[in-house]
């Protein structure tokens, strides 16, 4: 193996699981994590943790990021075909019953409750140590190379879905997640009992408080999950979000607090998973101390110590359960699609208790 870095980043762990991993943290989850995750099944109840994949509706959120469109695939070819949805086959053979409905999604893989891959952010950093700055990501991998820009193939074309092409992740891509499986004991953190619709970055001390008052213990391994509330309001909006309510809604973690930082790395976090839109709660207005990160718990968790990050995740109901039930741990299934060289995936968990 040769060392794609000489320097790596202050408060990264590149190198610790091997110098050409693509897991991150998701190697903490093994066959002992599995294991407390199946101990923690008590009532043999499940819950769908994923919001319907058209949520939250338009463009609100993300103005680059759409729903799904979805067509009926075609029979007979593009020019000649007939749409394949409730066909029937009787129009081919009349001796035939049977009707067939076949479909096809256009789908941007973070519009909803979503994985954020590896190669989701980076960071123009001086990896090789020359005072000359590459765009490198998790573990060293370089743009161009390992993470391949699109090209544009139709100018002329739609622009939110057709003019850029073969994008790759050859490193560090989604399906590298799917392969380890992502089956293993989360803990649920509870902000919306503390701050309601309150829109509050919870820093170090706040966190610490909650935990303490909830009796929840996060362990090396554990996957953690932020109950805001946000995915009740994004609900209820039905598909017709009021951009300006969600975006001054609900908690979110301070990601400027470096011991809040601190405490992710330190306490062995696998994942980190929320129902609002980037767990840590969105910035307000820019800082003016040189350069630095838009995102910086996206920064310190993707880029820096490979710590998956899942957004706009389904979890008042789980939250709510768990809450009436003194309890605060629970099994949790939730591969992305293994779908190759993407730098993020839909997902639709299971929690079990």
């Amino acid at each position: 193996m040769t060392q794609r870095w000489v320097n790596r980043p202050v408060g990264s762990n590149w190198g610790e699981f091997g110098e050409d991993d693509q897991r991150g943290a998701m190697n903490l989850v093994g066959p002992d994590q599995l294991q407390k995750g199946v101990n923690e099944i008590l009532d043999r109840k499940t819950f769908n943790l994923s919001l319907p994949l058209d949520l939250p509706g338009g463009t609100a959120l993300h103005p680059s990021r759409h729903p799904p469109r979805r067509f009926a695939t075609l029979r007979g070819g593009k020019n000649a075909g007939e749409q394949c949805f409730c066909f029937a086959m009787s129009r081919e053979n009349p001796n035939f019953v049977d009707v067939f409905s076949d479909d096809v999604v256009l789908l941007h893989t973070q519009y909803s409750t979503q994985w954020d891959g590896l190669a989701h952010v980076g960071q123009e950093f001086d990896a090789d140590g020359d005072g000359v700055e590459e765009i490198v990501f998790y573990n060293g991998f370089r743009a161009d190379t390992d993470i391949v820009r699109a090209e544009r193939s139709n100018p002329e074309g739609d622009a939110a879905w057709d003019t850029w092409e073969n994008p790759r992740a050859n490193a560090l891509g989604i399906e590298h997640l799917a392969d380890h499986g992502v089956q293993g004991r989360a803990v649920m953190v509870d902000l919306f009992s503390h701050y309601g619709e309150e829109n509050h970055a919870v820093t170090y001390d706040e966190l610490m408080d909650i935990l303490k008052k909830d009796d929840v213990n996060v362990e090396r391994g554990d996957m953690v999950c932020f109950h805001t509330g946000l995915d009740d309001l994004i609900i209820q909006m039905a598909g017709k979000p009021d951009r300006e309510k969600l975006l001054s809604s609900c908690a979110g973690l301070d990601g400027g607090d470096e011991r809040l930082l601190q405490w992710i790395t330190d306490a062995g976090i696998a994942a980190l998973i929320s129902d609002n839109m980037a767990v840590e709660l969105m910035p307000k207005s820019l800082r003016s101390d040189g350069r630095h990160a838009m995102l910086p718990l996206h920064n310190h968790c993707l880029f820096k110590n490979g710590i998956h990050l899942g957004e706009l995740w389904r979890l008042g109901e789980l939250a709510r359960w768990l809450r009436a039930n003194k309890r605060s741990r629970f099994l949790l299934t939730a591969p992305p699609l293994n779908l190759p060289g993407a730098a993020g995936s839909p997902v639709s968990p299971i929690a079990t208790v």
